[in-house]
């Protein structure tokens, strides 16, 4: 497959009207069922499997490519639950009512997208350059493997956050919110409120996973359209999921290591290329038997130790209590002027 202008033009008008739909239909200005999520995660799952059929009948190469796509897809579908557990810190970090999380999060996903599809463009153009730089790609993701091992709630700090002291230090913070408001004045003065942090919070995040994850990507291919649609069907439907994730977290005790890794499979597969290269449908069954094994190993974990849902939920919930407890100490107006 090519990447074209037409094919990326097509993809920004699919996605735009994705996002419209997940926006318009998805438990709109109300909080989503559990049984909700479920439907529309399978929903966006199928859909996002079917899309591959287009890519069978296109060209020579359509089986290729389809494989190609999947592949891309599954891999950026699992940093994404990582993605997500971010951002369940980072609201119970600034206190996020309940209600305002999906309104959040559906312009995390869009910032997400558009970072990526630069990442993916200023990615390819490097390569087409520089070939040595797949290694640096490669020892990039060899890096990740190890931070996600390491666990990601180590690697959260919106404190330390360049885009949060940077928005701290041209406006001062509300300390309560105010709705859906991004900015309110006081006695003549804008203030930011705590969502507009957040955001600046979660947009941060959404560089550093574009950094992190479009190397993973390109260990599989270097059509810059496949990768850009592998991403956009992996962040869509992230709001239907994020009302999942904390359960999957807590039943896939192993979840970080196996994404880990899948990551050092595609970080050797990456630094070997030039030696061996690896095809699309061995690479897509090495993720699949990872991900399988993970799985069991959670389950068969999980049914040896009864405690194991428990454990989790107390580590979930003093990861909250802390995270919420600093907040609440810092978000007063006087300390941000």
């Amino acid at each position: 497959m090519t990447g074209g202008t037409y094919s990326w033009v097509i993809l920004a008008a699919l996605t735009v009207f994705l996002l419209w739909v997940d926006l318009h239909f998805f438990a709109r200005g109300r909080e989503p069922s559990f049984r909700e999520g479920v439907v529309w995660s399978i929903g966006w799952l199928v859909l996002s499997l079917l899309a591959a059929i287009p890519l069978l009948l296109l060209d020579e190469h359509g089986a290729e490519d389809a494989v190609t796509y999947i592949t891309v897809y599954f891999i950026e579908r699992s940093l994404s639950l990582d993605n997500l557990f971010v951002f369940l810190l980072l609201f119970a970090y600034f206190g996020v009512p309940t209600e305002h999380r999906a309104r959040l999060l559906f312009w995390g996903i869009a910032a997400a997208l558009v970072l990526r599809g630069l990442a993916i463009l200023g990615g390819v153009a490097l390569l087409e350059q520089l070939h040595f730089f797949i290694y640096v790609l490669g020892v990039l993701l060899l890096i990740l493997a190890y931070r996600i091992l390491r666990g990601v709630d180590e690697n959260v700090d919106p404190d330390n956050n360049f885009v949060v002291k940077l928005v701290r230090r041209f406006w001062p913070v509300t300390g309560e919110f105010h709705g859906k408001h991004w900015f309110v004045k006081q006695e003549g003065r804008r203030f930011v409120t705590p969502l507009f942090v957040c955001l600046s919070a979660i947009v941060a995040a959404d560089i550093a996973f574009a950094i992190d994850s479009i190397p993973a990507a390109f260990a599989i291919t270097r059509d810059s359209v496949l990768i850009w649609m592998g991403n956009i069907f992996a962040l869509l439907g992230l709001r239907a999921l994020f009302v999942l994730v904390e359960g999957l977290i807590r039943r896939f005790r192993y979840l970080d290591e196996t994404i880990a890794i899948v990551l050092g499979i595609v970080a050797i597969k990456l630094l070997a290329e030039d030696l061996y290269k690896v095809g699309p449908v061995l690479t897509l069954v090495i993720v699949f038997v990872a991900f399988a094994i993970g799985i069991i190993a959670s389950i068969i974990a999980d049914k040896r130790d009864p405690d194991a849902e428990a454990k989790r939920e107390e580590r979930t919930e003093s990861l909250s209590a802390s995270k919420g407890g600093s907040e609440s100490e810092e978000a007063q107006p006087s300390s941000r002027s």
